[in-house]
């Protein structure tokens, strides 16, 4: 099982990679990656009071998945994001793999994403405002964008208080 100590942290050159699609053969060890990114999220929300969702790459698995703990668990699988609105928002975002460091950002305050549920069955939800924020930063881990990447300009960064 892992644990907070095998959260990948900024500067790590993994953090950086895109990730592959998970395929069908691996469907089983899906269960045990998301066992892992569940007990990882815990322990940063028991440490620094955040954490809603968390990509796989942040653990050093390297596949297109996305573990989201709101009110109940959802499982994305080689999720693809579409009809991103041309509204924006901007927010201050943080980010397991640097928690004590704000980012100012602008996000698409609505989307459409895809993906296959854990059970390899094709899902699509649309979301906005916060869950569309949330879901846009951790799809951005899956092609190796951080959100300091993203950030608006050279003053867009903060200490968590």
């Amino acid at each position: 099982m892992k644990t907070l100590k095998d959260l990948l942290l900024l500067g790590d050159p993994r953090l950086y990679e895109k990730c592959e699609p998970v395929l069908p053969s691996e469907l089983p060890q899906v269960r045990e990656w998301v066992a892992d990114l569940d007990n990882v999220m815990k322990e940063v929300k028991a440490k620094y009071n955040f954490g809603r969702a968390i990509a796989a790459p942040q653990l050093g698995i390297m596949k297109r998945l996305i573990y989201m703990h709101i009110d109940r668990p959802v499982v994305f699988i080689n999720p693809e994001l579409g009809n991103l609105s041309e509204d924006m928002f901007e927010l201050w975002d943080d980010c397991m793999s640097f928690p004590n460091l704000l980012v100012r950002v602008k996000r698409h305050r609505n989307l459409t994403i895809r993906y296959l549920d854990e059970h390899w069955r094709p899902q699509q939800w649309e979301m906005s405002d916060d869950l569309s924020e949330l879901l846009q930063h951790e799809y951005d881990h899956l092609d190796g964008i951080l959100c300091t990447m993203r950030a608006i300009d050279n003053q867009s960064f903060r200490w968590r208080n």
